[in-house]
C-alpha cells in the first residue's frame, strides 16, 4: 500500500465516523517555544490548554512534523529520520479510552476491501501505563487481545505530559511484531526492534504540577473535560505494510535513493558507510523540500539554519558518494514528485522550491572547497602542536565567514580525529547575536508565564477587534498586569498591561506594527499605549504606563489610537501589496513574500529571488505602483472561506497560520491578499511610493525598502537639494553628473596608484641598507629592523624578499622586518635554502614574533606574515626572532 493511500485511508476512515478533516498545519510553528512543528498535536495545543475552544469535539489530521534533536544519529541507524507524517485523531470532550482503543482496533485490523490496514490481529501487541487498570481492561475484554500480549510499562514510556503544569495522562502504544529475524521474543518490553510502535493513543485526563523530568512531578487531580490525542506515524505504517526492512525503503523515500545511487554510481547495500550517506541525502532532502515549501528560507538563525544544516548535510554527502556535479535539482524534482500526491502545493510551488534549493547549493559549493581548506589547515595546525581539540574561533570563523554549520565542522573535524570546542564556539555566537541585535522574542512574551493572560481569556472571553471600522470607542478593563502579575489596579507611573473588553488598538502581527494612542478613564486616569500585543490567541494587550490617576479593573474607559500614526502604517501596507504584485509581475511568482514590516511612512518587504533584482526591473516596478495609485483603485475587505479565497487567487504568505474563514484585501483588479491588517480605502491616499533599494538577507532572500506619502516626498526634496550642490560643484547640468563625477574619481585613482607606486619605491630604496645591516647569529646572517609606519603588509613583503635576495645563497639567512599599520604592529619574515638546511622556518619564527606582540601568524618554512596588538613589544619581538635563531642555528 503506497504511503499516499496510507494517508487516503486514514483521513477517510476518522471522516466517516464524525471527525473534521484538519489539513496539516505548516512546518512553521505557531507558538514561541517552537521552531518547526514536531509533533501531530501541536496545531491542537491551545485547545488542549484551553487557551481556546474547539471548533469541532472531533478532529483527524495528517501533519507534516520535523525533529532534529538526534540528526547526527540519522542514516546510521535505520530509526531516525528529521522528517515524518503523524496520522492523528483528537477528542474534545467527546469519546474517552473505550472509543480511542476501538477505533484504532478497527482501522488497523480491518481487511483493505472494508477500508482498513488488514494487520494480523495475532501480530498486535499492546502496551498500557503500569497503574492504568481501565485501559487494560478494555483491551483484554472490549478489543479482545489475549492478556499475555498486553503489557504493563512505567511513566517513561507510557505516560504523557507537556513538560510543564497543565493536561498529562496514560497512553497506551500499539506494536507490531515484525518476527524473529529482528531479534528475541517477549514483546516491547523486550525488544523495541522487533516489536516496533506504530501508534500512540494518549488519554488527557489529569492536570500536572510542578516537577522536572518525565516521571518527578505531582498529579492535581481530574481535568474537567476528558480528551483524546493520538498518533501514527505514517513511515512507520508503510514500513510495515510495504514488507520493507526499514523506513527509508518506502515508495516515497526509495525514489530518492535510487536517485542518488544514479548521480554518484554508488549501490545502495553494498557499503555500510555509502548506505548511511545515501540515508542521510534521503531524509534530508525530503525535510529541505517541505521546509522550502512552507516558506522557510535558509539562513543562519532560527529555522533557516535548521534548513542551510541539512541542505548542507545532504550536499556533502553527495559529494563523499562521489558527486562532482551540482544534484540538488534532481534530488528536489524526485522529491516533489513523490510527495506532491499527498500535497499538491508541492507541485503548484515548484519553481520557486527549486529556486530556493538551487540557490542554497550555489552559495555552498562557491564555500565548501575553500572552507575544507580551511579546516584542513587548523586541523594539521593543530595536530601538529600536539592538540586534539580545533579551537573554538576556528569553527565560528568556518561559521561565520564560510557557512559551514557547527555541525559539519565537527563531523569533518571527527573524521580526522580531531575533536572541536563547542563551548568556546556557542560562545562567540552569543556574544555575535548579542552585539547584532537585542532579543525581540521577549516583546510578545516568548517563554514568560502566560497562565495570568489565559485567566483574561478564561474570564472575559476574546478582545473584539473594533479598528476596521473605527479609531476610537468606549470600553472596559477586564484585565490588568502590573510587571506581569494581575492586579486589581495601578496607580501613576506604573508600567502596565491593560485588556480590554474590546479595542481599536491593532495588535502587531502580519508585518504591521502595533498602533498607539491613550485610554481615558471617567476619573480623568490616563494611560499612555506605546505597543500592542497578542501574548494568547484573542486576546490583545496594551502595554503602556499610567500617565495620570488610577487604573482599576472594571473601570469604563474610552480608547483611541493615533491616527496619524494608524494612517501612515495603513499606507505602508497597502504599499507593501502593490509591491509584491508588482515584483510577483515582474520576476514571476518565485517572487513569494518572506516576511514584511509596514510602520508609520516606510516599509521592508522580503521575497524570494536567487539573485540581485537589475536596477532597471527596479525602476519598473516603482513606476508600476505609482501608476496604479494615480488610478485612484479602491480598496477593500471581505470575509470569506480559505476555499473561496484560494479560488479566487488571493495570495497568501508562507508561513502564515490561517483558519477556516480569512480575510481578504482585494486593491481594484491589481491585488489580492489574504491580510488581517489594517489599509487605506483608495490607492490615490498613498500620494508617492519611492523604492530606497534591495539588498540580501540570506540565501535566495532580497529585502527591499521603501518610502510612502510624505515621507517618500521628504526623500525626494532632499534628493534634489543634493542634486543641486553637485551640479554647482562640477558646474554641469544634472544629466551631465554621473559621467563628470566619473571622471573625477578616475583622476583621482590613477593619482593614489602614483602615490603607491613612489611609496613603494621608497621602501625599496632601503633593502641595500638592510642587506649591509646583517648580524652573524651564530653563522646565520640575521636582518632585523622597523620600516616606515603605514607600509603595507605587500611591500614589507616585498621588500623581505628584497632584503633575502641580497645576501649570498650559501650563505644561511634570516629576514624579519616589522611594521605599523593601523595602530597594529605587522611582521615578515623570510629564510632562505641554506636557512632552513639547519631547521630555521620563517613560520616558527614567526609564530614566535607574534606571540610577543599579542597575536599569531603562520605561513610556510620560507616566507611567513604575523601580527599583533602591541606596537610597543616591536623592539622584544626582533629580540625573541635573534634568540631563537641562535637556539636553532
Amino acid at each position: 500500500m503506497e504511503s499516499a493511500e496510507i494517508r487516503r485511508r486514514w483521513l477517510s476512515f476518522f471522516e466517516e465516523r464524525g471527525h473534521t478533516v484538519v489539513p496539516s498545519a505548516s512546518l512553521i510553528a505557531d507558538d514561541p517555544t517552537l521552531l518547526l512543528v514536531p509533533a501531530g498535536m501541536v496545531p491542537f495545543k491551545p485547545y488542549f490548554l484551553g487557551e481556546v475552544k474547539p471548533p469541532y469535539r472531533r478532529a483527524t489530521s495528517v501533519q507534516k512534523c520535523v525533529r532534529t534533536p538526534d540528526i547526527e544519529e540519522v542514516g546510521k541507524t535505520t530509526r531516525h529520520g528529521t522528517f515524518f507524517q503523524m496520522c492523528g485523531n483528537f477528542s474534545f470532550g467527546d469519546y474517552f479510552k473505550e472509543g480511542a482503543i476501538k477505533l484504532a482496533w478497527e482501522l488497523l485490523t480491518s481487511s483493505v476491501a472494508d477500508g482498513g490496514f488488514g494487520l494480523e490481529p495475532e501480530k498486535l501487541w499492546i502496551t498500557v501505563y503500569q497503574e492504568d487498570g481501565e485501559a487494560e481492561r478494555i483491551w483484554r475484554d472490549v478489543v479482545g487481545v489475549p492478556a499475555e500480549r498486553i503489557q504493563r510499562l512505567g511513566m517513561g514510556p507510557n505516560f504523557w505530559s507537556m513538560g510543564v503544569p497543565g493536561p498529562c495522562g496514560p497512553c497506551s502504544e500499539i506494536n507490531y511484531d515484525r518476527g524473529p529475524e529482528f531479534g528475541v521474543e517477549g514483546g516491547p518490553a523486550v525488544n523495541d526492534e522487533r516489536y516496533v510502535e506504530i501508534w500512540n493513543l494518549v488519554f488527557m485526563q489529569y492536570e500536572r504540577g510542578e516537577g522536572t523530568g518525565k516521571d518527578d512531578f505531582e498529579i492535581l487531580g481530574d481535568l474537567p473535560s476528558q480528551n483524546i490525542d493520538t498518533g501514527l506515524g505514517l513511515e512507520r505504517l508503510a514500513m510495515i505494510l510495504q514488507g520493507v526492512q526499514n523506513m527509508y525503503e518506502i515508495d516515497t523515500s526509495m525514489a530518492v535513493i535510487d536517485k542518488a545511487t544514479e548521480l554518484t554510481g554508488v549501490r545502495y547495500g553494498a557499503d555500510h558507510a555509502s548506505d548511511v550517506s545515501l540515508r542521510v541525502v534521503t531524509d534530508h532532502m525530503r525535510t529541505s523540500v517541505m521546509l522550502i515549501g512552507d516558506g522557510v528560507t535558509p539562513g543562519n538563525e532560527g529555522r533557516g539554519y535548521v534548513l542551510r544544516r541539512i541542505m548542507r548535510r545532504a550536499i556533502r554527502n553527495m559529494r563523499l558518494l562521489g558527486a562532482t556535479e551540482p544534484v540538488v535539482a534532481e534530488l528536489a524534482d524526485v522529491v516533489i514528485k513523490t510527495m506532491s500526491e499527498q500535497y499538491p502545493e508541492l507541485e503548484s510551488d515548484r519553481k520557486r522550491i527549486e529556486t530556493v534549493a538551487l540557490a542554497e547549493e550555489a552559495a555552498f559549493l562557491k564555500t565548501l572547497k575553500a572552507g575544507t581548506n580551511i579546516l584542513d589547515t587548523a586541523v594539521t595546525e593543530t595536530k601538529a602542536s600536539g592538540g586534539r581539540v580545533l579551537t573554538g574561533d576556528k569553527a565560528f570563523l568556518l561559521h561565520d565567514t564560510w557557512g559551514f554549520p557547527i555541525d559539519l565542522t565537527l563531523e569533518m573535524a571527527a573524521e580526522q580525529g580531531v575533536s572541536v570546542d563547542e563551548d568556546g564556539f556557542r560562545r562567540l555566537m552569543k556574544e555575535q547575536r548579542e552585539r547584532a541585535k537585542a532579543d525581540a522574542r521577549a516583546k510578545k512574551s516568548g517563554h514568560a508565564d502566560l497562565s495570568a493572560y489565559r485567566a483574561v481569556a478564561d474570564d472575559s472571553g476574546a478582545t473584539e477587534f473594533t479598528g476596521y471600522t473605527s479609531t476610537e470607542g468606549e470600553s472596559t478593563i477586564v484585565g490588568l498586569l502590573v510587571d506581569g502579575v494581575s492586579s486589581p489596579a495601578a496607580s501613576e507611573g506604573d508600567e502596565i498591561e491593560v485588556v480590554l473588553d474590546r479595542t481599536p488598538f491593532y495588535a502587531e502581527g502580519g508585518g504591521q506594527l502595533a498602533d498607539q494612542g491613550r485610554i481615558r478613564l471617567d476619573t480623568g486616569a490616563v494611560i499612555q499605549v506605546r505597543d500592542v500585543q497578542q501574548p494568547v490567541p484573542g486576546v490583545t494587550v496594551h502595554k503602556g504606563s499610567v500617565q495620570v490617576g488610577e487604573v482599576t479593573v472594571g473601570a469604563p474607559v474610552h480608547a483611541a489610537i493615533d491616527i496619524t500614526r494608524r494612517r501612515a502604517i495603513a499606507r505602508a501596507h497597502s504599499a507593501t501589496h502593490l509591491t509584491h504584485q508588482a515584483l510577483r509581475d515582474a520576476l514571476g511568482p518565485t517572487a513569494a513574500q518572506a516576511g514584511s514590516e509596514n510602520s508609520p511612512g516606510r516599509f521592508r518587504f522580503d521575497f524570494g529571488s536567487p539573485a540581485a533584482v537589475p536596477g532597471t526591473v527596479l525602476t519598473d516596478v516603482e513606476q508600476k505602483i505609482n501608476e496604479v495609485l494615480a488610478r485612484e483603485l479602491d480598496v477593500r475587505a471581505e470575509v470569506m472561506s480559505i476555499d473561496e479565497a484560494k479560488k479566487q487567487g488571493a495570495i497568501a504568505e508562507f508561513g502564515e497560520k490561517y483558519g477556516e474563514r480569512v480575510r481578504v484585501v482585494t486593491i481594484g483588479d491589481f491585488s489580492k491578499e489574504l491580510c488581517g491588517g489594517t489599509h487605506v480605502g483608495n490607492t490615490a491616499q498613498l500620494g508617492l511610493v519611492k523604492l530606497l533599494g534591495e539588498s540580501s538577507i540570506g540565501s535566495g532572500v532580497r529585502r527591499i525598502e521603501a518610502l510612502v506619502g510624505v515621507d517618500a516626498y521628504h526623500f525626494l526634496a532632499k534628493e534634489h537639494t543634493v542634486v543641486a550642490q553637485l551640479q554647482e560643484l562640477v558646474k554641469g547640468r544634472s544629466e551631465e553628473l554621473p559621467e563628470k563625477i566619473s571622471g573625477m574619481l578616475a583622476k583621482l585613482k590613477d593619482a593614489e596608484k602614483e602615490i603607491e607606486k613612489f611609496r613603494a619605491e621608497k621602501v625599496l630604496a632601503a633593502a641595500a641598507g638592510l642587506a649591509a645591516s646583517a648580524v652573524d647569529v651564530r653563522g646565520t646572517a640575521l636582518v632585523t629592523g622597523q620600516v616606515p609606519d603605514g607600509t603595507s603588509a605587500d611591500d614589507l613583503r616585498k621588500l623581505v624578499l628584497d632584503v633575502r635576495g641580497r645576501i649570498p645563497g650559501d650563505r644561511p639567512a634570516v629576514v624579519a622586518l616589522f611594521t605599523t599599520a593601523n595602530g597594529r604592529p605587522l611582521t615578515v619574515i623570510a629564510t632562505n635554502e641554506a636557512a632552513r638546511e639547519r631547521g630555521l622556518k620563517a613560520g616558527d619564527l614567526v609564530r614566535t614574533a607574534a606571540k610577543t606582540l599579542g597575536g599569531g601568524g603562520g605561513g610556510k618554512p620560507d616566507v611567513a606574515q604575523g601580527g599583533g596588538q602591541d606596537p610597543a613589544a616591536v623592539g622584544d619581538a626582533m629580540a625573541a626572532v635573534e634568540r631563537l635563531v641562535a637556539e636553532v642555528a
